[in-house]
């Protein structure tokens, strides 16, 4: 495992994105949800000894103790920034995997069409805004109410924070916030539906059965809009 810190010099400033990269091989982008990187970082490392591939996580500015410019405040920002890091890493035919936040990033990212994509996966995404299937209100959960909703497992893939040392819990907290920033309370946007007719890259709409953050019917929505999308579920 490798980790940079790549300078991203964009119209609204300097941003630094710090990234993880295992193996070697054709290049995956795990764009990671508001649990932070440290969610998708067994997966990567997996996907990575299984084939040769190599998969660069990107800590989204404001997780994990990173800094994040005051400007880039939205999931739309944060999607140029994504297309900026894949042209400075030199990245080409590269696959685009995204969960929860990092889902609806992966979907935006796929709106702005960058020649560079091959192709996305959106993992139970957040950001579309389907009647009758409202994300469940996050910010007003606690952890072991978040990793109910989450998993079909809670009891071995929930985070118990009053076991964590001060520091994980301070970047738990900090986690949350910027999620906020770039989310909002609703974690949608009633613009994005209408923009992913422009997509027109191969995608994979992945949802797990047992999530109850945002439901499958979302998913179905997502498959739904983007042109030729394929919708798959995992128990």
């Amino acid at each position: 495992m490798t980790t940079t810190t790549t300078p991203l010099h964009l119209p609204f400033g300097t941003v630094e994105i710090t990234a993880t990269a295992h193996g070697q091989g054709r290049p995956v982008l795990v764009l990671h949800g508001g649990g932070g990187p440290q969610t998708v970082a067994a997966w990567a490392e997996a996907l990575a000894a299984a084939r040769p591939a190599r998969v660069v996580i990107p800590t989204h500015p404001g997780f994990a103790g990173t800094p994040r410019p005051d400007a880039l405040d939205s999931i739309g920002r944060l999607a140029e920034v994504t297309v900026a890091l894949i042209e400075t890493l030199d990245l080409r035919d590269v696959t685009v995997v995204g969960n929860s936040i990092g889902g609806w990033l992966a979907a935006e990212l796929a709106t702005l069409g960058p020649a560079r994509v091959a192709g996305y996966a959106l993992v139970d995404a957040v950001g579309l805004e389907v009647p009758g299937h409202p994300v469940a209100d996050f910010f007003a959960l606690n952890p072991r109410e978040v990793a109910e909703l989450s998993y079909a497992d809670p009891d071995t893939y929930g985070i118990d924070p009053a076991a964590l040392p001060p520091e994980a819990r301070a970047q738990l907290a900090a986690n949350r916030a910027a999620l906020e920033v770039y989310a909002g309370r609703t974690m949608t946007d009633p613009t994005l539906a209408a923009r992913l007719a422009r997509v027109d890259a191969p995608t994979s709409v992945i949802w797990g059965e047992a999530d109850r953050i945002v439901d499958p019917e979302v998913g179905r929505a997502y498959a739904a809009a983007i042109p030729g999308a394929r919708f798959h579920t995992v128990r």
